[in-house]
């Protein structure tokens, strides 16, 4: 795999051909839309160029720009790990020094310098499964990149997104060092009012950030807790 680019911004601003299906016949319209929506995206190219498990990758390389929390010696824990694309990225900033554990309800193929858990984050045993993992560590970096599925329905896919986020803020506060940040994808309408609160009260600084790389239409962007006072 290639080395991490200078900014991720830069891709957004290649000039690409469009690409058209020529066999749109024989798939939905919503599989052309996305099919095409896959060939055109430069976040797409990139990824598979440079050797990217997912574009997802470029979403945590300009959180990092944008916030600097990857580099050596870090221990960082990636939940909602797979494919791998997270992973990747905090690899190369850790050059094989620190820890880097992950979690998906999804099996995550091998990756050096990483440890894969495979369960979902929400079942009982799984936040006991990655403190065996830290073995003992504090966490630097506790990253999530965890959505609900889908629904269609904008407000009841928030609700079940900030489920997910509730749990790996409370599983944070636990395995945190102090100074350490939390990272979580949450949609449109940002963490709810109570959950905002309590980070606040629990970290220095805490802020929404929506970084280039996410698609200008999906409602996703990212809360960022920085300073955990413990």
């Amino acid at each position: 795999m290639a080395k991490l680019t200078k900014s991720a911004k830069e891709v957004r601003g290649r000039k690409m051909l469009a690409v058209k299906l020529k066999d749109g016949r024989y798939h939905s319209s919503s599989s052309n839309r996305w099919l095409e929506r896959q060939l055109n995206d430069p976040y797409v190219q990139e990824a598979k160029r440079l050797g990217y498990r997912s574009r997802a990758a470029f979403k945590l390389i300009q959180l990092d720009e944008k916030y600097k929390f990857l580099s050596k010696n870090k221990v960082v824990v990636d939940l909602g790990c797979a494919p791998g694309g997270w992973s990747q990225v905090a690899s190369l900033k850790l050059k094989g020094t620190g820890k880097l554990v992950g979690l998906d309800i999804l099996p995550t193929e091998p990756m050096d310098g990483a440890t894969f858990v495979c369960q979902d984050f929400t079942e009982e045993g799984a936040t006991e499964k990655l403190l065996e993992l830290l073995d003992g560590s504090r966490a630097n970096v506790v990253m999530s990149d965890m959505a609900a599925n889908t629904t269609g329905h904008q407000q009841t896919d928030h609700l079940r997104t900030i489920g997910l986020v509730e749990a790996a803020y409370e599983f944070a506060k636990t395995v945190l060092a102090i100074d350490g940040i939390f990272i979580a994808k949450v949609f449109q309408g940002g963490a709810e009012g109570g959950l905002l609160a309590d980070m606040k009260k629990n970290f220095k600084k805490v802020s929404h950030y929506k970084p280039d790389a996410s698609r200008d239409k999906s409602p996703e962007c990212y809360v960022v807790a920085q300073g955990f006072k413990g």
